[in-house]
């Protein structure tokens, strides 16, 4: 492909000023001083960008074929607030962005990004291994103090009280469980996909001498129907992103089933304004089968099934500084990362670190928490901060 039919199509990208080096040439697009370089090092061919703008060029990124010279997120910044600009072939690319939502792929999903290993998510991720959005209350707070106030403000929210029974559907590492047990003595049932997050809540659970109060089991959210124990409050982080458009109203159904009347659910998920079936370089590498459900969507099925809306809150910011500050740990640890998997993956992952924290200030996507009441609910304290 000849050097003016890549720059044209980058041209249309012109809302921030940038320069783009092949070979010996360069071509400024956009008006004023270039806020970065993009150096392609090896051709990408119209054909790649035309049937996916974000494979084409994140796959160029991952080998090596394309360099960002500056700050990486910066970059990211200004180039992903134009994605309504990108490409994408939905009909070529069908069997990778329409997965199979069937219980055995959805297992095999979640584990190929969860189940990397617990070693390399302890690279980056703080102590409480929390792999969801921080809330920072000051400027200040680092991670760790972010992880555990983002835990600290999900269960003040879900007016726990002592010997309730406390669900978490996608309980990570447990941390979320364990503060409730230690702090407000309820009894909790964590469900995962993940063998690796599993293996270490167990051990946690042992470790922390709460065997008496927590339990933790491999179990799909389809199967919470036929569990027989039914729940004072539900708790969700990070994980109807897993369940797939078309599903969220079997998922609803299922927390319904096990919550009792008046129960509380929160539910924390990464939102969009509308509904799109995803980006075709994350699906590829990141999340198989993930899908970002449109805060409408949601709030429409909980109406329909007598979910009672008791707040909404967006901690889009919080998300954009929490991935910064994951691949601030993960630059920290990059060579590890290398020598464990290699130079590839290592591009990959902070691609995704720096493009998730770029979409979320660009607004592309946000982060929601909602409180529901499974029907009327008249007993909870009438003031937000309860």
């Amino acid at each position: 492909m000849s050097d003016n039919v890549l720059t044209s199509f980058l041209g249309n990208f012109d809302q921030y000023p940038f320069c783009v080096k092949i070979g010996q040439d360069e071509y400024k697009i956009g008006e004023g001083k270039p806020e970065f370089v993009v150096n392609f090092k090896k051709q990408v061919s119209m054909h790649s960008l035309i049937t996916s703008t974000s494979l084409a060029l994140g796959e160029a990124y991952m080998n090596g074929d394309l360099e960002v010279e500056g700050d990486l997120y910066h970059a990211l910044n200004h180039f992903l607030g134009q994605m309504g600009k990108f490409s994408t072939d939905e009909k070529a690319l069908k069997k990778l962005i329409f997965t199979p939502m069937s219980r055995k792929n959805q297992q095999k999903e979640v584990q190929s990004h969860y189940d990397i290993g617990n070693d390399f998510y302890k690279l980056w991720l703080d102590d409480s291994m929390s792999y969801s959005c921080g809330y920072f209350q000051n400027d200040s707070d680092t991670l760790e103090q972010a992880q555990a106030g983002k835990v600290d403000y999900i269960l003040r929210k879900l007016n726990l009280k002592e010997d309730m029974y406390l669900l978490d559907i996608g309980c990570g590492w447990g941390f979320l469980l364990i503060e409730a047990a230690k702090r407000y003595g309820v009894h909790g049932l964590g469900i995962t996909l993940s063998n690796e997050q599993y293996k270490e809540f167990q051990r946690r659970i042992k470790e922390e001498h709460l065997e008496h109060l927590l339990e933790v089991k491999l179990m799909d959210y389809r199967e919470l129907p036929r569990y027989g124990q039914p729940f004072d409050r539900v708790v969700s982080v990070g994980m109807v992103e897993h369940v797939g458009r078309g599903k969220y109203e079997e998922y609803m159904r299922c927390v319904k089933s096990v919550l009792k009347p008046g129960g509380i659910f929160l539910l924390h998920f990464i939102s969009a304004l509308k509904e799109y079936p995803g980006d075709a370089w994350i699906k590829k590498y990141i999340f198989p089968g993930g899908v970002v459900p449109s805060l409408r969507e949601i709030l429409q099925i909980a109406g329909d099934m007598r979910f009672y809306t008791v707040g909404v809150e967006s901690l889009r910011r919080h998300y954009n500084k929490t991935l910064l500050c994951w691949n601030e740990n993960f630059q920290k640890h990059r060579r590890e990362v290398v020598e464990m998997f290699d130079e590839r993956f290592a591009r990959m992952w902070e691609l995704f670190l720096c493009s998730c924290a770029a979409t979320f200030m660009n607004g592309i996507i946000d982060l929601h928490q909602i409180i529901f009441t499974s029907d009327v609910n008249n007993e909870l304290p009438m003031t937000k901060w309860y």
